[in-house]
């Protein structure tokens, strides 16, 4: 077992190092008897259900079957509802053939459980794949050495705003960490709650953004991916820094930002009942179409300029149960799904807001896409998410400790201490 949480810390630790360029690349993978049946379409699990990003996915299952080779069954569920139920699709007796999810420690935990299909061959096989970046060959690659999964997208974080409303008010983009400060006074003394955050309801996670933000712009980004592969403690000095910058700014949060889910925390920054918030562009999928051209973002904050610059920017795509009966038509789908005429399908179906993986693919070309393009290139660092740079199972531990933060602020040493315990148990699992 120690050995096993050594490799997994190492793995962990190392998941991004390469900065800005290795984003493009990596997947993992592990094989197991297959026993699902081998006739009909093959199974696509899905969680892209924000009504553009689900348009999309049909898209791209219709656009497969017109080439003929085979035909996929789209089955799209409730993102929240995935998030929960994935380890039981994936360890059921006929599970779904592919699924969309993420890359890197999260694959790479499936892939130890024997849950994911080898990929080598996909990669090898497709002319796309083998043009790929170094780094996303690495982000796919499990701790094994397999292939388990396929890259299709990838997207920024950033604290994201209506333009139009930044007009009425008479607000800017802040340039550092007391601009951003004094923009909350601002919007807050013309009555406009500046901060959104919805980590209420099943969308808890929204938090560990501002968890991963503070802790890449206090202590670096290499040491938070350090942190969430177990070799440092959350219970350290360091990361009670990153709570006491935190609580700076607790007093500009929406009121109702532990209360409501990211969906509804949506509508008030739109409908301008609250000024920004801090969130990935996925957000704009469930967005009116109207309202695209009037978003803009700006970084988060530099707080330590001595610290590298990094930025939270996730890959998306998918990998496959091993337990499928269907492995060659999975493998073709996995190979169409790789291409840039199934990426540039999905950018167009849906808020256009995402970047291809795929180096021949083009995105969407809008001034937003190519602002964030700029704000990935811009980075020394990448870093995913937090359960991304650690795991699934991780995730809900992040849930408790910054929900029980952000009701009591003050009770902030006895929740690391929680925290730490509760995350050693999956650790050490």
């Amino acid at each position: 077992m120690a050995n096993q949480l050594t490799d997994r810390r190492r793995f962990l630790a190392g998941l991004g190092a390469a900065g800005t360029t290795a984003l493009l690349s990596g997947c993992v993978t592990s094989t197991s008897s297959g026993t699902s049946s081998s006739k009909g379409a093959v199974t696509l699990q899905s969680n892209l259900s924000a009504p553009q990003a689900k348009a999309a996915m049909q898209d791209i299952v219709a656009a497969y079957a017109k080439k003929g080779s085979g035909k996929a069954s789209l089955n799209t569920v409730a993102a929240e509802t995935y998030r929960t139920q994935l380890p039981t699709y994936l360890t059921s007796a006929n599970p779904p053939d592919i699924y969309t999810w993420y890359p890197g420690s999260v694959a790479d935990a499936y892939a130890r459980k024997n849950l994911l299909l080898d990929l080598d061959d996909v990669w090898a096989a497709s002319p796309d794949l083998k043009r790929y970046s170094k780094a996303l060959n690495s982000l796919c690659t499990a701790s094994s050495g397999k292939k388990v999964f396929v890259p299709t997208t990838y997207y920024w974080w950033g604290m994201f705003y209506r333009k139009s409303h930044f007009a009425k008010w008479g607000v800017s983009e802040p340039k550092s960490w007391d601009d951003f400060l004094d923009l909350c006074d601002k919007l807050k003394a013309k009555g406009v709650d500046p901060i959104g955050l919805g980590a209420g309801g099943n969308t808890a996670w929204v938090a560990s953004a501002w968890f991963d933000y503070l802790d890449i712009r206090i202590n670096g980004a290499r040491y938070h991916r350090e942190l969430l592969a177990g070799k440092h403690r959350f219970d350290d000095p360091e990361v009670r820094r990153v709570f006491d910058r935190w609580q700076e700014v607790l007093p500009y949060f929406d009121p109702n930002g532990a209360a409501v889910p990211f969906q509804d925390a949506t509508t008030a920054l739109l409908n301008g009942r609250t000024g920004m918030m801090l969130i990935g562009t996925f957000f704009a999928d469930a967005a009116p179409k109207d309202a695209l051209d009037d978003i803009d973002f700006f970084r988060f904050p530099v707080i330590d300029a001595k610290v590298p610059l990094a930025e939270e920017a996730p890959t998306d795509g998918y990998f496959a149960s091993a337990r499928t009966g269907r492995r060659e038509q999975v493998e073709d789908l996995l190979s169409y799904l790789a291409t840039a005429e199934a990426q540039e399908i999905y950018i167009k179906g849906s808020s256009g807001t995402v970047l291809p993986c795929n180096p021949d693919a083009k995105d969407a070309g809008t001034a937003l896409v190519r602002k964030g393009r700029k704000h990935i290139e811009a980075a020394a660092e990448i870093t995913q998410f937090f359960n991304r740079d650690s795991s699934d199972a991780l995730q809900p531990t992040a849930d408790t400790a910054l929900t029980r933060f952000l009701a009591e602020p003050k009770s902030i040493g006895g929740i690391l201490t929680g925290w730490q315990r509760d995350a050693e148990k999956i650790w050490n699992a």
